[in-house]
């Protein structure tokens, strides 16, 4: 399995993944580089699917990974009934354009 290391050791990526996905989740719509948002899909779209299924043991899944206990509640109270009947393709990625300090690309990434 091929994955991005996004110039962080274990920890600082796997807690870098988990801020931002807690945002993303808190806010609906967060703004990054490219290869974050990448990484990030992957991560919510399992978030949306524990939601969907909707049980104590998925709740626990999701509880462990995000943050924010009023983010995981949130999660499984609202954003998992709005995609009940949807089959996956919970987020969605625009570009916008280059960073100016290091023309990395940026992208809008929010959920669907």
């Amino acid at each position: 399995m091929a994955y991005r290391k996004l110039g962080r050791n274990t920890g600082q990526r796997r807690a870098l993944l988990r801020s931002i996905v807690t945002s993303l989740l808190k806010n609906g719509r967060i703004q990054t580089t490219e290869s974050k948002a990448k990484e990030l899909t992957s991560i919510a779209e399992k978030m949306v699917t524990l939601a969907k299924q909707g049980d104590l043991h998925a709740r626990r899944q999701a509880a462990a990974y995000l943050l924010d206990e009023s983010v995981v509640k949130d999660l499984f109270d609202n954003i998992g009934k709005k995609y009940a009947d949807r089959q996956g393709g919970y987020t969605r990625i625009i570009k916008v354009g280059n960073r100016r300090g290091d023309a990395a690309p940026v992208v809008i990434v929010e959920l669907v």
